[in-house]
C-alpha cells in the first residue's frame, strides 16, 4: 500500500491521526496545540474523523503572538474550539467532498466538532475549505488515510467565529 508523504514522513493507514501527525515536520505547531488542548486521546479514539490539518506556515500567518497566546493554559477552551473547528465527524474523502459539493451547487456544508460551520468548495481541481469568518484554506494534500479517519492537509488555519 502506498504511504503518502506529509512533512517528510510517510503516513501509515494503520496508524491513528496522532501517531502519524507527530512525524510530520510540517505539523509541529498543530501537534503542540493538540497536546496543549488535551485532545490527544480524542484524536486517538476510533472516530472516524476528517481532519483538516493546517501546516506550520498556516499558523505562522496568524497575527504575531496568536499561537503563543492560544498555547497558554488559561486559553485552553479557546484553543480547543479552534482545533475542533478543523475536525468533522465521519470520514470524508476528497472525492466525497467534491461529489457532495457538485451535487449542491458547488458548496458542501459541514458541521465541525466545535459546532462551527465549514464549507467545502471546488475550484478547478482543488478543494477549498471555508470557515465561518470567510477564510479559505486550500487542501494541498488530500486523502491521507488513517486508522481512525482521514487527514486533508490545508495551508491555512480555519477560524471559528
Amino acid at each position: 500500500m502506498d504511504n503518502p508523504m506529509v512533512g517528510g514522513a510517510p503516513m501509515f493507514a494503520d496508524k491513528n491521526i496522532v501517531e502519524n501527525a507527530v512525524n510530520s515536520k510540517d505539523h509541529t505547531t498543530l501537534v503542540a496545540a493538540v497536546k496543549a488542548a488535551g485532545l490527544v486521546e480524542t484524536l486517538q479514539s476510533p472516530g472516524p474523523f476528517t481532519v483538516f490539518a493546517p501546516v506550520n506556515d498556516g499558523f505562522d500567518q496568524l497575527p504575531p503572538g496568536t499561537v503563543e497566546t492560544l498555547l497558554k493554559p488559561e486559553n485552553k477552551d479557546t484553543l480547543v474550539k479552534v482545533l475542533t473547528a478543523h475536525v468533522v465527524p465521519g470520514k470524508l474523502s476528497a472525492a466525497d467532498l467534491m461529489r457532495k459539493a457538485k451535487a449542491n451547487g458547488g458548496r458542501y456544508n459541514m458541521q465541525a466538532a466545535s459546532g462551527d460551520a465549514l464549507t467545502a468548495m471546488v475550484r478547478g481541481n482543488s478543494i477549498y475549505i471555508f470557515d465561518e469568518s470567510g477564510g479559505a484554506a486550500k487542501v494541498s494534500i488530500a486523502d491521507v488515510n488513517q486508522s481512525n479517519g482521514v487527514i486533508h492537509v490545508v495551508e491555512e488555519v480555519l477560524l471559528p467565529k
